[in-house]
């Protein structure tokens, strides 16, 4: 069964830092672009960064480039996203999501097939 697992959500003070992991089972990752989205509470679920499947391409969000990076570890079939400077704004669920033949990879809703059921972060003083 192909299952994609977030970790790593929870509560920070603003400025703080997280690191998300999406974990694999079920399948392999490294034919896949990974993507990571948020929704927050009334809002439509939207893009934050994406990374292609061998690593070499990453693409990041307005609202969180230069905060957020995406890396890879096809070896332990796990996708990260690290968090730094994080703002009440960041709050909301994110999600991972895997697609195949992504290319330029792109953090859009419609192109990833396989979803996670998502982790919370909460950046709050």
């Amino acid at each position: 069964q192909l299952q994609l697992v977030e970790s790593g959500g929870g509560l920070v003070q603003p400025g703080g830092s997280l690191r998300l992991s999406c974990a694999a089972s079920g399948f392999t990752l490294d034919y896949y672009t990974i993507g990571w989205f948020r929704q927050a509470p009334g809002k439509e679920r939207e893009g934050v960064s994406c990374i292609s499947s061998s690593g070499g391409s990453t693409n990041y969000a307005d609202s969180v480039k230069g905060r957020f990076t995406i890396s890879r570890d096809n070896a332990k079939n796990t996708v990260y996203l690290q968090m730094n400077s994080l703002k009440p704004e960041d709050t909301a669920v994110y999600y991972c999501a895997a697609g195949l033949g992504i290319a330029p990879c792109r953090p859009l809703v419609y192109e990833y097939a396989y979803w996670g059921q998502g982790t919370q972060v909460t950046v709050s003083s």
